[in-house]
């Protein structure tokens, strides 16, 4: 399907709505189909997660110190 892109603000016709509900409609039935390379996450997998932004600097310091991650390149 090719991607179509109007050009100043036309709105899109009644038969382009019907087509586009169309096509959500039956992507909408579609299953969901994993990546066999990154499987789902278990619940407890899922309960680790936090975001970088939360760690405190300490955090931040052993984990750059665990990865090796030389700090004078950070600094440029």
């Amino acid at each position: 399907m090719a991607i179509v892109r109007r050009s100043g603000g036309e709105e899109p016709t009644p038969e382009e709505r019907a087509r586009r509900k169309a096509v959500g409609d039956a992507a909408a039935k579609l299953p969901y189909v994993y990546d066999p390379d990154c499987p789902p996450l278990t619940e407890e997998q899922l309960a680790e997660f936090r975001p970088a932004n939360f760690a405190t600097w300490e955090e931040r310091a052993r984990a750059m110190e665990a990865a090796k991650v030389n700090k004078e390149v950070l600094k440029a």
